[in-house]
């Protein structure tokens, strides 16, 4: 009886710990899926919101599996990084075994509820899975392809909002979102390069292959292609009257961004930098606020 109550008293540290691996933190990464019927002015039309949502938490869930399946091949080298050693598989918290069982039936569940909305959003989600599932055992020791796969992640989110609802991306539109993930990629390397300089080799060895000066040339090229394909994405759209005048806000947010790259020593985090760095929440909120009473 007393091993049945040291049983059952574990189950809400095991889901609390469970909830924590999916690193719900991270989610605000797939707000981008809400960009195509944002953009496409039928976020508020009958059921689109509600797929988009739907869409939106089965990224969430297939991104968390990567999460599972990435911190438990960096275990052992996620115990000496100052923050990552905290993660619950790391720290011993959390038993591996059961992590990987956990993420194994949340995949099938989000990719088989994916297929009953549409199949090629569900397929979208599949080859999103496998590439990071690819990256996290290989390719992520590979110098540039590394920064390239990061990317992918992002560009895949944008494509899946779009499946999820049945609606065309315009090419300008694919490549602001190709380069703005790029240009995150970029900056999350950079990051670790610059907190992880002298231990290095210890932890991603792909790092040894970066510096800091080539890196910064990197950003310095995605954050002009950037810049320059959101406003021909802008002037091109139908609604460019409209579009061209978030073109400042967008400016903005890049350059707070690489501000805190530069003087604050961030950017590794881009879901961390969103919710806390007040002016640019505050310029994300403005723009999103914008869009959204002008195209809809």
């Amino acid at each position: 009886m007393k091993w049945l109550i040291m049983e059952l008293s574990s189950i809400p540290k095991g889901a609390y710990l469970l909830f924590k691996q999916l690193r719900p933190k991270q989610w605000t990464k797939n707000l981008i899926v809400f960009a195509a019927p944002l953009f496409s002015m039928q976020l508020m039309h009958e059921g689109v919101f509600l797929k988009s949502l739907i869409g939106f938490f089965l990224f969430c869930f297939v991104s968390s599996c990567v999460y599972i399946l990435n911190d438990f091949v960096d275990r052992k080298a996620d115990r000496m990084h100052p923050e990552k050693k905290h993660r619950p598989m790391a720290s011993g918290a959390l038993n591996p075994l059961l992590a990987l069982t956990f993420g194994f039936l949340l995949l099938i569940s989000s990719i088989w509820a994916a297929n009953i909305f549409n199949s090629l959003f569900a397929i979208c989600l599949s080859i999103y899975f496998i590439i990071n599932v690819l990256y996290s055992l290989k390719l992520k020791h590979i110098v540039l392809l590394d920064i390239l796969l990061i990317a992918s992640g992002f560009v895949l989110r944008a494509v899946g909002g779009a499946l999820v609802i049945n609606v065309p991306l315009t090419e300008w539109f694919l490549l602001c979102a190709l380069w703005l993930s790029m240009f995150l990629a970029v900056s999350k390397r950079r990051h670790e390069l610059f907190l992880l300089q002298k231990t290095q080799e210890t932890h991603r060895k792909v790092l040894k292959n970066y510096s800091i000066a080539l890196l910064d040339q990197y950003n310095s090229i995605f954050t002009t292609a950037t810049i320059i394909s959101y406003a021909l994405f802008a002037f091109s759209s139908e609604h460019s009257e409209i579009l061209m005048w978030s073109i400042p806000l967008v400016l903005y947010g890049i350059c707070r961004y690489l501000y805190l790259i530069h003087q604050e020593g961030k950017g590794g985090k881009p879901e961390q930098v969103l919710l806390e760095d007040k002016p640019i929440l505050i310029t994300t909120i403005i723009y999103v606020l914008y869009i959204f009473i002008t195209l809809t």
